[in-house]
């Protein structure tokens, strides 16, 4: 239950290039070549060219050996006519199971399903390379080491504070499991003494309710002023702040360190990230995160596949392959604002930094925010105490 390591696959490689990472396992990404084609195949194959055939059509995912159709009675999706979409194949040969999928590469995405008799292990294993050609509507993304077996927790837990029954359900990810960027932003962030109300300023985040909830407050003014960020028409709850720690080294889609500060009722347009690893953990307040498992830009046709609720000292996670896809919201049922701390930083294999968040705009339609800053945490920190003290 770990994080995906992955291979960058290229538009331009061929078939020939393609061998699994680990023979037997592993999921391909591909997105179609064209959307006007109605379906894409490839072959799974071994050394002797003996394989499974697998194509997504309109409407179906199809698998199938020399002998036989593997077919999934529940299966009714396959390619979709949607912006953004793209799709996945997972090969199991430890559970001999198969599974699609439309998005992000993860069990709450699985569009197919096939679980193959146990003696079929000792083909599966033999199974090495995928083949497709110039005409199968194929146009690879990525492929994954490891194959597609279960839900992987949102929620991050440090080894001090895992037990076994943790372990056992698999109830959070452990900090040793995720990418070794990311145990570095984990780490920067994780720690008892980074905190918002510190022996420095104790009443920092009363501080920050105050100046959000006071017309005078700089907070209240500066979120008016981006009521028309995200969109032509103001739209003053779709806005939070963005406090800066640091410098941006290069190394991330903006300054990596960003403390982010969400108002009751506030809350963020749908946005990826830059294919970037990222770090989240809750300050103060709580926060709702909404899934989605690709940004499209039709409005309203693709629904989160899943939704979770994240409270103070909670830690949550993004890689370049899960999680990229979110919406923050502060619920209005909540009565504090919400503080995180959000950590970013490219892999160090990406050597073309995608340096935007791409989001959803007015009508849905995809646009570009370049990750910037409100102001710097320490300018902002002593702008927060010289108001508190006015008032108090």
């Amino acid at each position: 239950m770990s994080v995906p390591r992955a291979k960058t696959l290229y538009t331009n490689q061929s078939a020939a290039d393609i061998e699994f990472l680990v023979h037997g396992q592993g999921v391909f990404m591909f997105e179609t070549q064209s959307s006007q084609k109605t379906t894409a195949g490839f072959h799974l194959f071994n050394k002797e060219l003996k394989g499974l055939y697998v194509e997504f059509g309109n409407g179906y995912v199809h698998v199938s050996n020399i002998n036989e159709s593997l077919i999934d009675p529940d299966n009714t999706t396959g390619l979709i006519n949607k912006s953004g979409a793209y799709y996945w194949f997972s090969l199991d040969t430890h559970n001999h199971r198969l599974y699609a999928g439309v998005g992000e590469p993860r069990y709450e995405t699985v569009i197919y399903e096939y679980n193959l008799p146990e003696t079929a292990i000792n083909f599966l294993e033999t199974i090495q390379y995928i083949k497709f050609t110039a005409s199968s509507n194929i146009k690879p993304i990525k492929l994954l080491r490891d194959p597609i077996t279960t839900s992987i927790p949102m929620l991050v837990k440090h080894s001090n504070d895992l037990t076994m029954n943790d372990v056992a359900t698999g109830a959070y990810l452990p900090k040793a499991n995720l990418s070794l960027v990311a145990q570095k932003l984990y780490d920067c962030i994780a720690g008892k003494n980074f905190k918002l109300d510190d022996i420095d300023f104790p009443e920092f985040s009363k501080a920050i309710t105050q100046s959000i909830q006071n017309p005078n407050g700089w907070c209240y003014k500066r979120l008016l002023e981006k009521a028309n960020e995200f969109s032509k028409e103001p739209r003053p709850q779709e806005t939070y702040l963005r406090i800066t720690l640091g410098q941006n080294n290069g190394e991330s889609p903006g300054v990596p360190y960003v403390m982010e500060i969400w108002p009751v009722g506030h809350f963020s347009p749908i946005h990826s990230h830059s294919a970037a690893n990222a770090v989240i953990r809750v300050l103060h307040g709580s926060i709702q995160v909404e899934l989605f498992p690709f940004l499209c830009d039709e409005k309203d046709t693709v629904m989160p596949f899943g939704t979770e609720n994240f409270t103070k000292e909670d830690i949550t996670w993004i890689s370049p392959t899960l999680n990229q896809i979110h919406r923050l919201t502060n619920l209005p049922t909540n009565i504090e604002p919400c503080i995180t701390i959000q950590c970013y930083m490219y892999n160090e294999d990406d050597d073309a930094h995608y340096d935007y968040f791409d989001y959803l705009g007015d009508n849905g339609k995809k646009l570009q925010y370049t990750p910037d800053s409100d102001m710097d945490f320490v300018m902002f920190k002593q702008l927060m105490k010289t108001e508190w003290q006015q008032v108090f």
